[in-house]
């Protein structure tokens, strides 16, 4: 069953797996699994997706990383995301290695670029914390 904002736009399901990145999101944290010989990855998962190793631990990354590619959604094709349009969704190349797909914030679409530095972004909304990305202020 999907859960959706007060605003009507779909918010992710926490699981025992994901528990932790949304967790520290609520505290401004971008916290992902670090695998001790292959590294961070994205996106949560119960094995390292290289060795497929189970010893993996949650660790704080510094949350800045540049834009890889991006694209911006004129008309928002989900209507729970008119009230947004236009936005764009980026893969974020983050420093610790691993990318990210997610919205950028603060930023005119006419803007973005790839190469573009980001730093991670918190949204609270209802009782949750989703994590997006906006142009690196410093």
């Amino acid at each position: 069953m999907a859960i959706f904002a007060s605003d009507g736009r779909p918010l992710p399901q926490p699981t025992p797996t994901t528990q932790p990145f949304f967790d520290a999101a609520k505290k401004r944290k971008l916290r992902l699994q670090r695998c001790p010989r292959d590294g961070f990855f994205y996106y949560p998962r119960s094995r390292c997706p290289k060795c497929l190793g189970d010893d993996w631990t949650w660790q704080d990354t510094n949350g800045l990383g540049e834009i890889y590619s991006y694209t911006v959604d004129r008309i928002a094709h989900d209507p729970a995301f008119r009230a947004f349009a236009p936005f764009a969704v980026a893969l974020v190349e983050l420093d610790c290695g691993p990318r990210m797909t997610a919205r950028i914030a603060d930023c005119e679409v006419s803007d973005l670029r790839v190469g573009l530095p980001v730093e991670a972004h918190y949204e609270d909304v209802d009782d949750i914390t989703l994590v997006s990305f906006r142009p690196r202020t410093a």
